[in-house]
């Protein structure tokens, strides 16, 4: 066990954040943290990574266990560069190199072979050489490469300095060295914040293999769905443990919550009946003690607790009157562009697609795209100059602008919505207001200083009262807590019209639409399913075009039986030096190892052996780099 934290509780003020709170972490696990905000998650990261004090219990770790703890403040070297920041992660490594060079000098001047300073750097030289090759010091440079460009900076110059990198691109560099680090206990905090999907599914992939155990706090579901295995809940200062992943915690909380809900009343039904028989039998003489024994048994009795329901949640619902005609939408030829005449870019082009009724189709494409572009277009928000954008008939749009540009920032909440539908009374609005969690005072706030979420819920009332048949929604997710976001999966699933949306919650992806576009520069293509569909096929696309090559190769090879007699020789020449490069790769290779092992062995203490070696083994390296330049060249 890496981790053991038993019955910790933690209070700040007169307020308890944590209560009696019981958690494990055993090797190689994957843990989701969850809980709405201001529960205690990040309380419990610090007092697990940075020892904050706690009033009672105890939190038990292994020893010399490493944590690493990814936070939202990054810690890095601001007047450092990219590959500094990473190469720090070996510093100790290469001061085990420094040290190295040293004894190497030393052993070089030295001429009494046989003395006992000469055995005492020897000795120290096999054993700081092991230590190397075990901390990998060897690969520094390619672990580096591997983490900086999985992470999504293999474009970025590794000599820029971190000043200059973005809030979003100092948090992925922190990760990236974290993950570098490689501690035995991996403690991150949102880390999916600032990924693309790209990078996103990298990072899964990498953590899927990681051999320490994981604990993470994310609001990424989908990412929670892949890595984790075992998810811990902070709920009313509380913890609950379930096993399996985000998914399947939402269905044993659901089974525990009714369970115990049952158990509540079954003992509310109990202790009723057992109270109804003291205070009617306390007096009698022959019936006191049996009164007094059932109110013993309550005094001892196990309180079981009603289960903790989040009473107040937002209620969202899409209606409308009138169908539209079947063909909803038919784009042809459109080209998507910013900007003007000199200044303007050509996002996307020759985009064509339809949307039958009922469709709930999800645009995705990597950042810059112009899916958002798109959107604009569709609802003619944006100019097109080419290609063509077709409505059917009765067809009635409702938009969502993730920068809610559609709203008016200096209106009150109340009148914006009152504005829109001036027949209902003040009761009605608020109503509405209130099935969205916007009650009290903040209805009277203009809505430039209500927070990112509230707006959201503004924009998404506005959606729900204007009964269209169509959707067209970009990010509507972005700025919602966990309980909203959900809310609006079940209204859109609910939802018989049609629905167009832009996201990047992958969940969220997962379970709206039926249908998904992905837009690049040169067009769209168009996949029949949800997004777990998406990337199934558009892995097997990519597959193929991998396998082209050797198609093209195979082509070659029936072609080649056309080819004159001095091509096919060439052709021979070719393959027969690019089998003799691999034999010579593959004895070079042996021979380093060889070699490697020899300078560890009982000769370590040999001076004239070792420099012959370590000769040996600078040339080893060099013909291998050679034969590897020219097997590249060949190849």
């Amino acid at each position: 066990m890496l981790l053991d934290i038993q019955n910790v509780t933690k209070n700040y003020g007169d307020k308890t954040v944590l209560s009696n709170v019981c958690f494990s972490v055993n090797e190689g696990e994957r843990i989701g943290l969850v809980g709405i905000n201001g529960c205690g998650k990040s309380t419990l990261l610090n007092i697990i990574c940075k020892d904050l004090f706690f009033e009672s219990g105890t939190v038990s770790k292994a020893n010399n266990l490493r944590i690493g703890f990814l936070e939202q403040n990054t810690g890095l070297d601001r007047d450092g560069t990219i590959f500094a920041a990473m190469l720090s992660v070996y510093d100790n490594v290469l001061a085990i190199a420094d040290k190295l060079r040293e004894i190497e000098k030393k052993m070089s001047e030295s001429t009494d072979h046989q003395s006992e300073s000469y055995k005492q750097m020897s000795a120290e030289y096999s054993r700081l050489s092991e230590h190397f090759e075990k901390s990998d010091g060897y690969n520094i440079e390619v672990n580096i490469k591997k983490i900086l460009g999985g992470m999504g900076f293999a474009d970025k110059d590794y000599q820029m300095q971190v000043r200059n990198l973005s809030g979003g691109e100092k948090t992925r560099l922190a990760l990236a060295r974290l993950l570098l680090e490689n501690p035995q206990l991996l403690v991150l905090d949102e880390p999916t914040n600032h990924l693309d999907f790209k990078t996103l599914m990298w990072l899964e992939d990498y953590l899927q293999s990681y051999k320490g155990a994981v604990v993470i706090v994310s609001h990424d579901r989908y990412f929670l769905d892949r890595i984790v295995t075992k998810i811990w809940e902070i709920e009313q200062t509380k913890s609950y443990i379930y096993k399996g992943n985000y998914s399947k915690y939402k269905i044993l909380k659901k089974e525990r919550i009714e369970f115990q809900q049952k158990e509540y009343e079954k003992q509310q039904k109990q202790i009723a009946s057992m109270l109804d028989y003291a205070q009617k039998n306390i007096a009698r003489a022959s019936t006191s003690n049996s009164a007094k024994s059932r109110l013993h048994q309550l005094e001892n009795m196990e309180i079981i607790e009603k289960p903790f329901e989040q009473t107040k949640t937002a209620k969202l619902e899409f209606n409308f009157e009138k169908e539209s005609v079947k063909d909803v939408l038919t784009v042809s030829g459109l080209e998507l562009a910013v900007g003007e005449q000199e200044g303007r870019v050509t996002l996307a082009s020759d985009i064509s697609f339809e949307i039958k009724r009922g469709d709930k189709l999800a645009i995705i494409g990597a950042n810059g795209t112009g899916k958002s572009t798109m959107l604009k277009a569709l609802v003619g928000k944006a100019p097109q100059e080419k290609g063509r954008i077709e409505w059917g008939k009765n067809t009635k749009l409702s938009y969502y602008d993730q920068e809610n540009d559609n709203l008016d920032f200096n209106k009150t909440a109340i009148d914006e919505l009152w504005h829109r539908f001036p027949r209902l009374t003040q009761s009605q609005v608020r109503t509405q207001l209130g099935r969205v969690m916007l009650t009290g005072e903040n209805v009277f706030k203009k809505v430039s200083v209500l927070s990112g979420g509230e707006r959201a819920k503004l924009a998404l009332a506005l959606m729900s009262m204007e009964n269209a048949n169509t959707l067209v929604l970009d990010e509507p997710t972005n700025h919602l807590d966990l309980d909203t976001k959900e809310v609006l999966e079940e209204a859109l699933c609910e939802f018989s019209g049609t629905v167009v949306l832009v996201s990047h919650d992958r969940y969220f992806l997962n379970r709206i639409p039926n249908k998904i576009i992905e837009i690049t520069p040169s067009g769209v293509t168009l996949y029949n399913g949800n997004f777990d569909y998406y990337l199934e096929k558009s892995a097997l696309e990519r597959a193929s075009q991998v396998d082209e090559p050797q198609k093209r190769e195979q082509t070659e090879k029936k072609a080649s039986t056309y080819r004159s007699k001095e091509q096919r020789k060439a052709d021979v020449k070719r393959k027969n030096e690019i089998a003799s490069l691999e034999k010579q790769i593959e004895q070079c290779e042996a021979k380093i190892d060889e070699i490697n092992l020899e300078l560890m062995g009982e000769k370590a203490s040999d001076y004239e052996f070792m420099t012959q070696k370590c000769q040996e083994l600078e040339q080893t390296k060099q013909l291998l780099d050679e034969c590897m330049a020219r097997w590249v060249e060949l190849a």
